[in-house]
């Protein structure tokens, strides 16, 4: 076309009828603009080709490289930018993510804990996964579900989805956690995950607690359902009011199964980057949770939680048959738990 239009300008000139100049000069431009039309008219339907019918980029074109933040070396293996398949992080794409995993016992403050971090607005902490058994089955289902959570492809209500800031989950010791240490251990250190340890100091008021619930399982006092736990003072209240009694035989023995089973998780998991804390210490000092935040890079916020705590008295007041439990411990490396205690107010 560029080409007809040239020789049909150099007719008009050398032989076509005389011309004033200026009619000339207005075919040529003419002539340009439509060459330009043209050139321009292919380039931007190359660029109309890069657009999905949502109307945005495809993924190939729009992918660009995430610039790590600035870290000490050691802490880069532990920064991920995430390329789930179920969504678009969109605007967020090269907002790091830090992954984590909440390590835990039943009755040890977990679920309260958990509650606390999914209050900030950037953490997503996908509760007890793997309390389903058929995806702690073997440990190639375990590894699958963790890259899913890892990768913001495990979908919960406590997803944040774009802009999370730290991804993880809740895992019970005894829920495939401890056997399979090692290639779970290899698996965190391979991904950057951080492990927060999170027991209780007093496993007598655990064992307590444990005792209490499986009552609450059974019975289910509130209005026919069973609950962990509860979010008002009357349904607390209603819960507390069950002393079980101790089985003072087995007390000790269940005792130092317990304490083992936390000493050996620490030696398991020792190699992986993680922090221990301790339920009773962050209910007595609330900035306990500050060092969390920072443990996980995520900016500080105040952590809020819905539940209402169970039991809250003195143990003595929690159990049938505590002059009975006083004779078993006394004397014994766990004696102090008759006397270490807090205060809920």
């Amino acid at each position: 076309m560029a080409d007809d239009l040239c020789f049909f300008i150099k007719d008009m000139l050398i032989v076509g009828p005389p011309v004033k100049k200026s009619l000339v000069l207005r075919i040529s431009l003419v002539a340009f603009v439509m060459i330009c039309g043209v050139f321009m008219c292919s380039i931007g339907l190359k660029q109309i080709s890069n657009f999905t019918k949502a109307g945005f980029y495809d993924t190939k074109v729009a992918e660009r490289h995430c610039e790590v933040p600035i870290v000490e070396k050691w802490e880069r293996s532990y920064v991920h930018f995430p390329k789930p398949t179920t969504f678009n992080r969109a605007e967020c794409a090269c907002n790091p993510v830090r992954y984590f995993v909440i390590a835990s016992t039943q009755r040890s403050g977990s679920g309260w804990f958990e509650t606390l971090l999914n209050s900030h607005i950037n953490v997503s902490s996908n509760g007890e996964i793997f309390s389903v058994k058929p995806r702690r089955s073997n440990i190639s289902t375990i590894i699958d579900t963790l890259d899913k959570i890892y990768n913001l492809d495990w979908l919960t209500s406590a997803s944040k989805n774009e802009c999370t800031s730290a991804v993880g989950l809740k895992w019970m010791l005894n829920q495939g956690l401890m056997q399979n240490h090692e290639a779970i251990a290899e698996y965190f250190n391979a991904k950057g995950v951080s492990v927060i340890f999170l027991f209780r100091r007093n496993l007598l008021r655990r064992r307590i607690s444990i005792l209490a619930n499986a009552y609450d399982q059974s019975a289910k006092p509130l209005n026919g359902k069973h609950k962990s736990h509860v979010h008002s003072s009357e349904e607390a209240k209603i819960l507390a009011s069950y002393k079980p009694l101790v089985n003072t035989t087995l007390l000790i023995p269940e005792l130092q199964q317990a304490d083992n089973m936390v000493k050996q998780a620490l030696e398991y998991f020792n190699s992986t980057r993680h922090i221990a804390l301790y339920y009773e210490d962050i209910i007595k000092n609330h900035t306990v949770l500050n060092d969390v935040q920072d443990f996980l890079r995520i900016p500080r916020m105040e952590l809020k939680s819905r539940q209402v705590k169970i039991h809250k008295g003195p143990l003595q007041e929690q159990v049938e048959n505590w002059g009975d439990i006083e004779k078993v411990l006394n004397g014994t490396p766990y004696e102090n738990f008759l006397h270490e205690d807090y205060k809920v107010s």
